[in-house]
């Protein structure tokens, strides 16, 4: 984008102007700090007369729909006929509902732009999909810690979203309360997924780093830790009334 703005004689002040930026937001774009946005790619590319070049980049940010760390786990997760996840601090991504969404990844640190914000929080509504519409069904067992369930963002909108998930033949969710927590509960979140060619991979995220394995060792011991959660949970009933309960104290 700097190059065609250059070789038009186009300032970077011109096209903040034109494209309704700051001329900082538009120096952090072409430096590859921000993403860029559809909105100057089409404005840059009618001001330096580019013939559609720069607009056709705009294909290449719909790729950028989730964090950099979580792109190859997205791929995978369309191929998954069966996917394992435990949380321990947040509502998985696929039973949320769009408040909380909204709630965690417009509080993201470093703050995000309004339009990848706005990206980001349709994307993980879109993924939730998965749970109806593939054919055939993929297979989901879900656990959640309890401390995922007692943070400020959970509302009792979004708990009924949980209870509703078990009117669905294809998932199972469990509830780890305090009580019965162990040890490898605290090591943090963790997804075990198999594909359609029974790859099977393991994905762990953390604030700084995600790491996505295909590693026998890795996947054999992900699925040993995630045994020994599933197992230290309530069962799906119990589940079911631990979360009524919560939504009774919520009204």
């Amino acid at each position: 984008m700097k190059r065609w703005r250059t070789k038009a004689n186009v300032s970077r002040e011109q096209l903040a102007e034109a494209a309704n930026y700051s001329p900082d937001t538009i120096k952090s774009m072409e430096q590859g700090v921000r993403m860029p946005t559809s909105r100057v790619l089409d404005v840059a590319d009618e001001m330096c007369c580019a013939e559609g070049m720069l607009s056709a980049a705009k294909d290449y940010l719909q790729r950028e729909k989730y964090p950099e760390g979580a792109q190859d786990f997205m791929e995978r997760e369309k191929e998954a006929i069966s996917l394992w996840s435990y949380e321990a601090a947040y509502v998985p991504g696929l039973l949320q509902t769009e408040g909380y969404a909204r709630s965690l990844i417009e509080n993201h640190h470093p703050p995000l732009d309004e339009e990848t914000a706005e990206r980001r929080i349709t994307a993980r509504l879109e993924r939730q999909t998965i749970l109806t519409e593939r054919k055939p069904p993929v297979s989901f067992s879900f656990v959640v810690y309890e401390a995922a369930l007692r943070s400020p963002q959970v509302d009792a909108s979004q708990l009924r979203r949980l209870l509703q998930a078990f009117g669905l033949r294809n998932v199972m969710l469990q509830v780890l309360p305090f009580d019965r927590g162990i040890p490898a509960a605290l090591m943090g979140p963790m997804v075990l997924l198999e594909t359609r060619d029974h790859e099977r991979f393991a994905f762990t995220e953390g604030a700084l780093a995600s790491d996505l394995s295909a590693d026998p060792k890795v996947v054999s011991r992900a699925t040993e830790v995630l045994s020994m959660i599933r197992a230290q949970a309530l069962g799906p009933a119990e589940s079911a009334r631990f979360l009524e309960r919560m939504v009774d104290r919520h009204e």
